[in-house]
């Protein structure tokens, strides 16, 4: 729940920039706009998926579960370097939910699509929540950012 107000905070904020700004940055970034899929706000859509604990994690013994989780970690990186995946963590409170994912794609069916090439998915590690969601159409330049910082590549 603290992510989703966090998550709704953070798109508040986008939403209400003043028009001038909004009106500014656009005009300027017209190239980028189009070249983003965003709409006259600056916004994109996206499906979010929230992984939470599956049925089978409380039961798994670390010799198959952590070959599950590499797998994981490489599905992640497929998808951020195919640009479908835009984001994704981890959550750093003890509870069931685990991790976010933002998915750049228009419905929940494509996501599923996505979700299943995930082993530890398939396993039951994690079970998966799918919602549409609304963002900012700039969440998709993350990546290359992120990658940027950790590896220095432009």
């Amino acid at each position: 729940m603290k992510c989703l107000r966090l998550v709704f905070a953070i798109l508040l904020m986008v939403v209400a920039t003043p028009q001038g700004v909004l009106a500014q940055h656009t005009a300027a970034d017209s190239t980028l706009a189009r070249q983003l899929g965003a709409d006259s706000r600056g916004m994109h859509r996206y499906v979010m998926a929230l992984l939470r604990e599956g049925a089978m994690a409380r039961h798994m013994d670390t010799t198959v579960s952590n070959p599950l989780l590499r797998g994981h970690l490489e599905n992640i990186t497929k998808l951020a370097n195919t640009g479908k995946l835009v984001l994704a963590g981890p959550f750093l409170d003890d509870t069931s939910l685990e991790g976010i994912f933002i998915f750049n794609v228009e419905t929940v069916a494509e996501a599923e699509k996505l979700v299943a090439t995930d082993p530890a998915v398939r396993a039951q590690l994690f079970s998966i929540e799918l919602h549409p969601w609304y963002g900012p159409a700039s969440l998709q330049e993350v990546v290359p950012l992120h990658r940027r910082i950790t590896l220095g590549a432009q």
